[in-house]
Parts: C-alpha cells; structure tokens; sequence
C-alpha cells in the first residue's frame, strides 16, 4: 500500500462540514431517499438517491467508507443495473485516515483459460462487428466485484458482510419506484426484448410503477451468507457457465474452473505531482490513473487559472494534451501482468515536458504519435494505430458507475464499477446482467505482424479506463475524491473536474457541473447543448476535427475545504450526494 503524509486522528475528524445542497426531492420518506444533514460527518454520492441511502444506512451503523460503498453498489445492482453490479468489475482507491495508506482494489474481469487473441476475428480475419460481439458469449468475462468488494471488506470494513446487503436485498424483494432514467433506459433498447433474460427481467417492469427482482434478491442472500464462494462456486457459477456456453450464435468458454480460481488483486496505486497537490489513481490493468496524470502533467506546462473556464485556449490544450496521453495508452498500457508498463516513464515529469514541448498553444497536430519514454520502450517496438473496431467503439457512450463514500474517521472510498456497454452483453443470470467486459480487449490482435499489447490472452484482464481518483493538498490531506462513467470517455470527465477545482477555483459540485470536452485521439468532442457549442468554428480553425454531441459524464465527487466537507453529483443524471452528522 501506498502511503501519503499521514494526518492526525484529529485532523481527519475536523475534515468536516457542510455539504452542497441536495434536491428538494431528497426529503425523507418510508423506503425513499434521505434527508441531507447540513453539518455532515460522513456521506455517499452515488448516481441515485436509493443507493446513496443503502450507503448512509451504513454509516449510521457505524459502518466505515468501504461498507457504505459496498451497500450502495450492491443496491446499484437493482436500481441501475444497465451501468454496473455484481456480474461485472470495477477498481476501488481506498485511504485510511490513520496512517495515510492508499491501496486500489482490482476487481477488473478476466479472460477464461481457453480464450485466444483470435477471440474476436471471423474468417478471413476480419474483426467481427462490435454490436454482434457485445452480446456474444464470447465478451463475458470473469467478474470481479463480488471478490473485490469482499476483499475489501476484508480490510477495510467495520460491520459484518451479511449487513451490507440489507438494504438491497429488502429493495430487491419489497420493490422500489421504477427509476426514471432506468426505465428510458428499458423502453430505448429494442434489443432487449430479444434475449429471454433481458426480455422476462428488465423489459417486462418497464410499465410498471414497482421495479421489483427477486431473483436478485435471493442471489444477494446466498452471498451474504456464504461469501464469494457462493458466487464463484456452487449453483450461480453453474448458471453463469450454461447462460454463457449457451449463448447463441456465438457461445463463450467459461468454466466453472474459471469463476472459482478468479483472484481479486490488491495494488499500489498511480500517483503524481500536479502544481503542488498529488493525484492518485487506478493502475494497470486500468490505463486511467496513467492517462488522467499524463494529462495534467502536460497542462501543467499552461497558465490554465489565466485562460479560464470556456475558452478557446484551454479546450485547445486540454484537447491536444489528452490526444498524446491517448497515443501513450494504445502503445503502452495493458495488464501488468502480461505487459512490462513503464508507469514510472510514462509519468515522469521530463518525459511530460517533452511530450507537452510537441503541443503548438495556437494549432492542433497533424497526428498525435505515441512516446518512447526513458527505460520504458514499447513492449513490441511498434507504433500502432487504432484499429477500425476500435473506432467504432470510441463513438459508443459506455456505461459504468461510480460512487464516493467518506466515513466520520475520514476514511474515503473512491469507486468505480461497470458491465460495459449499457446492459452489458445482455445475458441476464438470477436476476443480475453479466458483463461484456472483454470486447475492451483489442479485436485485431497484431500490427505490423506483431502482438498488440491489449490483445487477448488466458486469464488476461482488458485494459481499462476506469479512473477512481483521491487528490491530496501539500499536507497529505485529502482535497477531492472524484470518477464518472462514459467508457474511455471517463479520463476526460475527471480531468475536466480537477481542473475545475485546482485551477479554476470552483466548488466541487460546480466543476463537475461544467460542460463536458475531450478527446481521445480521433475527435475533440463538445457536450451538446452547452456554452461549448459556440467554441466549435474557432476549433475547427484550428485544426481540429469536432463534434458535438450529448456527453452523460456521471461524476460524483467529494471535496474538503478549510476543514468542511461538501459532496457533488453530476446534474446530467438523477445521482444525489448525502451527507450524516
């Protein structure tokens, strides 16, 4: 575990105060959402207000961060359950108040024993189409939450496991108000009415008042009282195992030996200076704590306080520094434990004065090209361009979830889970969705007749790009703790939000309000229907290819400032941020 300068006990209880406004719509009622404290000592954000409240229950009970992340996740697994749960993975960034440790959770899937990098290639070697592999069984993998969440419990929770799971399972057998966006969710993907899970699951309640599962809900008993074995051994592995085989006309190779050898990871996370504070992040397999820190270090080359929120300027560099980070990611950035990743290299500071040296303040590059940083060459020396399956993806708004929690000790979990694609691949297993988590993995698995470093391999997990961050001041003092959802998209959310805190000086719930922009190597994307709309002709000017389109970010963030503690949640969705005293 990673330790950042430790703070007192008693400074870590003064890190509280008040927390942003909620809705009005978060007043208290029977099984509904909760009421704000105004003087919080703890809370939850969440992207919805049930879950956000299986978390504070927690936290009245005493509970730590982790518990109430937990809590809310697996109530997460109900109410949104396209975006994220148990069928799926996630990282998790943990600090313990005590002593300062930091340690990230890996939950990331894996790919079965018998999987190849020819996985996803039809004859001829032509890459099969992204939409067919999504709900093949052959995009399943492994998933992680269950083993990473009870890990983590394992080290950082307070109450017992069996607790955690109160909340949701009473939701999933009692019912709750069909979430809004869930059932526009439901009634916009046709899709769904054509799998017999989706259809009998999801599809069938997007009528009704009451969003009810009690499949789930007997799967969350079962693994409340017995552990991750009885999820990845016994009678719902067997399930997972026949619904993947069984998928049609592409079927998966799943084992039961597959679900009962998967491992949670425990590791060190990504960290970086940037103008003074210290960013910390998820590693590989993740490429979102590299990427984000890649980012910043480049702009910290740049006066962004100077240039402001909304201009030309800023949009321009922001955009040029995310294409290089971008570059690096494709080359660079795999499973460690497949993949020699130089993180050290890639985040040194002279190698991003280097590659910050390349961006012209007034034009965009022609290309953006991958960088050969100090004693951390590429693992197949080959520059690789994306390939057109990879461009395909890149149009496609991924889902994915993310919470933070904080405890009265002042502990912080910074968590983000997902199954892939809105509703994953489909496959609907005792009342939960099973992820598609291995369509991350490169389809065409060599360039330039060598092996690409995010090809498929054997109990390999696809690079991601989750990014949990926890920023430190000076002092080692937790100052944000922020992630979104969006698939790749999630690099340029977060980065978007520190820098709206650090330079910009606006308040949490501000900065993750701000309009969202990015650019991940082949468009600079500008949230539709924003201040940003404007900017697109002087960027075009520019050089750069634009477009503008609806940009769902799904950020939820915590800050402290002078000893107070505020909570932030992204107003594109219907997410809350909740606080106890």
């Amino acid at each position: 575990m990673t330790r950042i300068p430790a703070v007192a006990a008693a400074l870590a209880a003064a890190a509280i105060g008040t927390l942003v406004a909620a809705p009005a719509s978060a007043t208290a009622h029977a099984g509904g959402p909760p009421a704000c404290a105004a003087e919080p000592h703890a809370l939850v954000a969440a992207a919805d207000p049930l879950a956000v409240e299986a978390g504070l229950a927690m936290l009245r009970r005493g509970g730590s961060a982790v518990d109430a992340a937990i809590a809310a996740k697996l109530a997460l697994t109900l109410v949104e359950a396209p975006e994220t749960g148990i069928g799926g993975g996630g990282f998790l960034l943990h600090r313990s108040a005590a002593d300062g440790a930091l340690v990230v959770h890996d939950g990331r899937e894996v790919a079965p024993e018998a999987a190849t990098p020819e996985r996803f290639l039809l004859p001829l070697s032509r890459p099969m189409p992204f939409a067919a592999a999504v709900v093949s069984g052959r995009a399943v993998g492994v998933p992680g939450m269950v083993a990473m969440m009870h890990d983590a419990h394992g080290l950082h929770g307070r109450l017992p496991w069996t607790d955690l799971f109160d909340p949701a399972i009473t939701m999933a057998e009692s019912g709750v108000p069909m979430p809004a966006r869930l059932r526009d969710q439901i009634t916009g993907d046709r899709s769904l009415s054509l799998f017999r899970g989706t259809r009998q699951g999801l599809r069938r309640q997007s009528g009704e008042e009451l969003l009810v599962n009690p499949d789930l809900a007997d799967t969350l008993r079962r693994i409340a009282d017995g552990g991750p074995d009885a999820f990845y051994r016994g009678e719902i592995a067997r399930s997972i195992v026949a619904a993947v085989t069984g998928r049609r006309p592409w079927p998966g190779d799943m084992t039961a030996e597959d679900l009962a050898d998967y491992e949670a990871r425990r590791r060190e996370p990504v960290c970086g200076a940037y103008r003074g504070w210290t960013v910390c992040g998820a590693p590989p397999p993740s490429s979102g704590g590299i990427a984000v820190l890649q980012i910043l270090g480049m702009l910290e080359h740049h006066d962004l306080a100077a240039l402001g929120p909304g201009s030309v300027e800023a949009v321009h560099l922001i955009a040029e520094a995310s294409r290089l980070a971008f570059a690096d990611r494709e080359l660079h950035v795999a499973d460690p434990a497949f993949v020699p990743v130089p993180v050290a290299a890639l985040i040194d500071p002279a190698y991003l004065a280097a590659r910050a040296a390349l961006i012209d303040p007034l034009r965009a590059m022609a290309t953006a090209p991958p960088g050969d940083p100090p004693a951390g060459r590429p693992a197949h020396g080959v520059a690789v361009p994306v390939d057109p399956v990879e461009e395909e993806r890149l149009s496609d708004d991924n889902g994915t979830s993310h919470l933070v929690a904080i405890d009265r000790e002042g502990n912080v979990a910074s968590f983000t889970g997902s199954i892939e694609a809105p509703f994953g691949s489909r496959l609907m297993v005792r009342g939960f969705l099973l992820n598609n988590q291995l369509t991350d993995f490169a389809f065409v698995p060599t360039a330039s007749g060598l092996p690409r470093v995010n090809a498929v391999a054997p109990g390999k997990r696809p690079r991601s790009s989750m990014a949990p961050t926890i920023v430190f001041d000076p002092e080692g003092r937790v100052r944000l703790a922020v992630g979104g959802r969006g698939g790749s998209r999630i690099i340029g959310h977060v980065v978007k939000t520190i820098v709206g805190v650090l330079d910009w000086n606006l308040d949490v719930q501000q900065a993750v309000a701000l309009p969202n922009l990015l650019h991940r190597g082949r468009t600079l994307e500008l949230e539709e229907g924003t201040a940003l709309d404007s900017l697109a002709p002087a960027l075009r000017a520019m050089g750069h290819r634009v477009e503008v389109l609806p940009l769902t970010s799904g950020l939820h963030a915590l800050e402290r400032v002078d000893g107070r503690l505020r909570g932030a949640a992204d107003p594109r969705m219907g997410g809350l941020a909740c606080g106890i005293e």
